[in-house]
């Protein structure tokens, strides 16, 4: 590789999930290749910023805000990102991202492309390479993640667990496999004999009475807690509440999702206005 013709001052940006990540590109391994590059290349690593992001919220970044800020005072010349997909996930949010960089005067570079060209007016084919190779990108995630979804649903037919921690009564082994929890079994029961008592008008003892009893006899939540809130009795006395909870979260997110991603370009264009 060649020596650039400028010694340029870079910030570099590694980014990763707090929840996980799917390719599994940690910090330590970003790290590593960013430093790598800008020895190859000659340039200046002026600091390495981590952001830990929470996944879906790119356009909440800490550290992203910080690296912009340096660009717009001038104390860099550019920033440099490990690849393109810790740069952002969403091609949308990719492109916000490069507009404002570029708007700045500044460059971007990745450890394992180099520099990410400025739009030209002339070439359009480097804006479409670049947005086809991060379409792409997203697509793949989302093939991994509908593959993960699969197996698990495939394993729960044949009978195996695979959804998360088990409900209050059960646990799983080191293979997955679903087994009762003897202390836990017996909070359930005693949880259910509650529930069956009547008061003089004929109504169920309420879920938070019955949390107060468990507690007063000595029962855990899943957690080892002695509180007992409502919402988690119900969901102890109702097989199918906790399902319908998950339903809704999810849907509720998804919405939350969809309503974030239409403003992801613009909060991060807003920062630098």
């Amino acid at each position: 590789m060649t020596q650039p013709t400028e010694r340029l001052r870079l910030i570099a940006l590694l980014r990763v999930s707090t929840k996980g990540q799917i390719d599994a590109y940690g910090l330590p391994a970003q790290r590593k290749d960013v430093k790598r590059w800008a020895k190859l290349t000659g340039h200046r690593l002026v600091d390495i910023l981590e952001d830990k992001a929470i996944s879906g919220t790119e356009d909440e970044r800490e550290e992203l805000t910080n690296a912009l800020e340096l660009l717009a005072e001038g104390r860099v010349d550019g920033l440099l990102f490990p690849n393109m997909d810790r740069l952002a996930r969403e091609l949308t949010t990719q492109e916000a991202i490069l507009a404002v960089i570029w708007s700045l005067g500044g460059r971007a570079f990745t450890a394992d492309g180099g520099e990410v060209l400025q739009d030209d007016p002339d070439d359009p084919m480097r804006t479409f390479v670049r947005q086809v190779m991060g379409a792409a990108a997203q697509l793949e995630r989302g093939l991994i993640s509908k593959r993960l979804r699969n197996g698990r649903k495939t394993k729960a037919e044949k009978g195996g667990y695979a959804y998360g921690a088990p409900r209050y009564g059960w646990e799983t082994s080191t293979k997955k496999e679903l087994g009762e929890v003897d202390g836990e079994q017996a909070g359930r029961v005693r949880a259910q004999e509650l529930r069956a008592q009547l008061d003089e008008n004929g109504k169920p003892m309420s879920f938070r009475a019955i949390g107060a009893k468990l507690k007063e006899e000595g029962y855990k939540t899943k957690r080892g807690l002695d509180d007992w809130q409502p919402a988690t009795v119900a969901r102890l006395l109702d097989d199918d509440y906790r399902q319908r909870s998950a339903e809704s979260a999810a849907r509720i997110r998804q919405q939350k999702k969809e309503a974030a991603r239409a403003q992801k370009a613009r909060r991060v264009l807003g920062k630098v206005s």
